[in-house]
């Protein structure tokens, strides 16, 4: 039988992951020791491997078949636009993508005009502006945070992910239209969905049933 191989994304959302995996009797020791400096963590007798990745990386190793499953943020499903099958909605870290600013921007955005959008998310921004709302933009992509560039004047508005709203609020901003709801979703490879139908279903199961 060969391994099965989970690509998690770091952090928070990798522990929370664990957390529901262990729901259904799936575990892995090695991963819960702090100091460990492994890459590669193995459930022998269940034939898993788990490794820990950049979020933005995890559709990768999956679409490429280096992982077969993958867990990460719609967010990053979206902005990579990798080829996987999207399985499971784990319901993990919800929030929101949305598009943000001052209460003036509104006119802006529903007349059409010419504006700027500062984002870290320059696919997700461009799919919503050019496709769904037909309005023309200049998106300016940014590695920090968004709040600040109509703030300063970079740009009009911001496409970036709301959870509480809190920053915005506290920034003079507010959300001005909702692009969708986003959670951390179980993703697997398309050849791996074929080869090993059998383990990954029974896995989408057992979770769905403690969903």
């Amino acid at each position: 039988m060969r391994y099965l191989t989970f690509a998690l994304a770091k952090g928070r959302l990798a522990k929370k992951t664990l957390g529901i995996l262990e729901q259904i009797g799936i575990t892995c020791e090695e991963m819960k020791d702090p100091d460990s400096r492994k890459l590669i963590f193995v459930n022998e007798e269940l034939k898993l491997r788990f490794f820990l990745a950049k979020a933005t990386d995890v559709p990768t190793y999956v679409e490429y078949g280096a992982a077969d499953i993958g867990v990460v943020g719609k967010d990053t499903i979206m902005e990579e636009g990798r080829k996987l099958y999207e399985v499971i909605d784990l319901g993990l870290g919800k929030c929101r993508m949305c598009v943000a600013g001052p209460a003036s921007a509104k006119e802006l955005l529903q007349h059409g005009e010419l504006i700027r959008v500062a984002t870290k998310y320059p696919n997700i921004a461009k799919d919503y502006f050019y496709n769904k709302k037909h309005q023309t933009v200049e998106i300016i992509k940014l590695n920090g945070s968004i709040e600040l560039a109509p703030i300063v004047g970079l740009s009009e508005v911001i496409v970036d992910i709301v959870e509480t709203g809190s920053t915005l609020r506290e920034n003079g901003l507010e959300v001005l239209e909702e692009i969708c709801p986003l959670s951390a979703r179980m993703v697997v490879n398309q050849v791996s969905m074929k080869m090993e139908h059998e383990r990954i279903q029974q896995l989408i199961t057992q979770l769905k049933d403690i969903m």
